[in-house]
């Protein structure tokens, strides 16, 4: 059996749940989540926990069951406390700012990039450095899918290169700085 799967969610004070076949519907004090999930997983409420089973033994199945449970849990724990990823950028002439809910990008490039910010997502851009210039980008939202993939799209329109270590990071991602030409020819 799964071990993530068989993991009862716990569901705060304050937290309500709507569950229909296939379909989850959960409301926080910080906003409102609804997914379709596989009908093949059984969800219900006991108490103040959620439980997800599998009625039938199937590959598949089996498959889904630790899923869709991941899936509740990321629901119930964004509507509750939400989820952060923060990304710094670093680099001359780099900068960031969000205006009319379009996060605005220079990054070395001949022309500013947009990025359109989906509904429910904030970023938050602030200089935390001067030499070398650091901007830290804070992305906060209810749904952790969102705010990872908002972070990896910004993440790729300049990816971290290893030489000056200029371009986005993440604030927990460690880039070991490689040395250039000249120390390859510094010993002859």
């Amino acid at each position: 059996m799964s071990r993530i799967g068989r993991m009862p969610v716990p569901v705060p004070d304050g937290v309500t749940v709507e569950l229909s076949p296939g379909h989850i519907r959960v409301k926080g004090p910080k906003g409102e989540l609804e997914r379709t999930l596989p009908k093949e997983i059984d969800i219900r409420q006991e108490d103040s926990v959620l439980v997800c089973s599998r009625p039938v033994e199937s590959r598949r199945v089996r498959a889904l069951h630790g899923l869709v449970r991941a899936l509740v849990n990321n629901m119930v724990v964004g509507v509750t406390q939400g989820f952060t990823r923060i990304l710094l950028l670093q680099g001359v002439g780099y900068r960031a700012n969000v205006e009319n809910r379009m996060l605005n990008i220079a990054a070395g490039f001949s022309h500013p990039v947009a990025v359109p910010l989906p509904e429910g997502i904030e970023v938050n851009v602030e200089q935390i450095g001067t030499n070398p210039p650091v901007a830290r980008l804070t992305i906060t939202g209810v749904d952790k899918e969102q705010v990872g993939q908002l972070a990896a799209d910004v993440r790729s329109i300049r990816p971290v290169e290893p030489y000056k270590l200029k371009g986005f990071r993440y604030s927990d991602e460690i880039v070991r700085k490689k040395a250039g030409k000249s120390a390859a020819g510094a010993g002859k």
